[in-house]
C-alpha cells in the first residue's frame, strides 16, 4: 500500500506543487512518515523543546555523515517508528499524500486559531494549500470566503465548499470586507500587499501568512485599529499530524490530485512551472506504473 511523507518537493505556499519525492512508495503497512527532528519529550500540540532544526529530505544536513540531503523517489523508506503515522482506514493513500505537507501546513493554524462554527474564515489563494484550507475550515464548521485575484476561480472555490468568493483585485469588493473576518489564512506564495487583508479583520482578528516572499510591508495602523495580529505558522508536530489524518478520515477530506507515473516526472515538472496543476501531483512509483 502506498504511504506518505511530508518531506516533499512542494514549495510551501505555492499555488501548485509536485507532492512526491518521496510521497508515494510501496510499504507493507498503512503508515505515513515524517522528517526526523531532534526533540525533548513533550505532550504539547506542537513539537516543543526542539533542540535543532529537523533533518529535511531536501537541502538538509544528514545527521550521520554531514552530507547535504538530496531527496529521492523511492519504493521503500527507512524511518524511525516514532516518526511514522497510522493511515486511517478510508483515506486513499494517494489523495492523502499531500495532507502530510500542504494539509498539515494549513491544519495547524486553523486549529491554533480555533476555526469552527460561528467564525468567518478567509482563505487567500486557491492553490495546493488554499484548496485544502477551504476543505478543512468547512469540515471544522466555519463559514469560508476565498480571496482570489482571478474571477475565473470563483466556480472552483464554490465547488470546493467556499461560501463566498472575493476578487481581491477589485478595490470596491475589498473595501466591502473591512472588519468582517475573525481569521484569514494567507496561502499565496507570490509577493502581495497584506494590508487589505489586515483591514478585512474584525476586533482581535488574525492574519496568518504561510507564503514566504522576500519581505512584508505592514501598515502599523492596520494592526493598531482593532488589536489585530499578523502571524505565521509552520508544520505540525507528531500529535497534530496524526490528529489531522484522523480528522480527514472522519470527514472525508483529501487533496484533489492527479496521479503521475514515475516515467512522466519531467512532464509533471514542466506543467508545474506553467502552473498547470489542480491541485497536487502524486507520483506513482509502483512497479507497474
Amino acid at each position: 500500500m502506498p504511504c506518505t511523507s511530508p518531506a516533499t518537493s512542494c514549495a510551501r505556499g505555492s499555488s501548485s506543487a509536485v507532492t512526491c519525492g518521496p510521497t508515494t512508495w510501496q510499504s507493507l503497512s498503512p503508515t505515513a512518515a515524517s522528517a526526523t527532528p531532534t526533540c525533548t519529550p513533550s505532550t504539547a500540540r506542537a513539537t516543543r523543546g526542539r533542540r535543532s532544526f529537523p533533518t529535511t529530505t531536501y537541502g538538509g544536513i544528514d545527521r550521520q555523515d554531514g552530507s547535504v540531503t538530496r531527496g529521492a523517489y523511492s519504493r521503500e523508506y527507512v524511518v524511525r517508528e516514532a516518526f511514522t503515522y497510522h493511515l486511517p482506514d478510508g483515506l486513499d493513500p494517494a489523495a492523502a499524500a499531500p495532507l502530510m505537507c500542504a494539509g498539515v501546513t494549513v491544519w495547524e493554524p486553523l486549529r491554533r486559531w480555533n476555526a469552527g462554527p460561528g467564525m468567518l474564515v478567509g482563505v487567500v489563494g486557491l492553490g495546493g494549500l488554499g484548496h485544502l484550507a477551504v476543505k478543512l475550515a468547512k469540515a471544522l464548521g466555519a463559514r469560508v470566503a476565498v480571496f482570489t485575484t482571478s474571477p475565473a476561480k470563483q466556480a472552483a472555490a464554490l465547488e470546493l465548499g467556499a461560501d463566498e468568493v472575493v476578487v481581491s483585485s477589485d478595490a470596491s469588493a475589498m473595501e466591502a470586507q473591512k472588519g468582517r473576518f475573525a481569521f484569514i489564512l494567507d496561502t499565496a506564495s507570490g509577493a502581495h500587499d497584506p494590508n487589505p487583508y489586515l483591514r478585512a479583520l474584525g476586533l482581535d482578528g488574525t492574519l496568518c501568512v504561510l507564503g514566504i516572499p522576500g519581505s512584508w510591508t505592514v501598515d502599523p495602523m492596520s494592526l493598531l485599529v482593532g488589536r489585530k495580529s499578523f502571524a505565521s505558522a509552520g508544520s505540525a508536530g507528531t500529535k497534530g499530524t496524526q490528529e489531522m489524518l484522523d480528522f480527514c478520515a472522519e470527514h472525508g477530506v483529501t487533496a484533489d490530485i492527479e496521479i503521475v507515473a514515475l516515467a512522466d516526472v519531467n512532464e509533471a515538472m514542466d506543467r508545474l512551472r506553467r502552473n498547470d496543476v489542480r491541485y497536487r501531483f502524486v507520483l506513482d512509483v509502483t512497479e507497474d506504473a
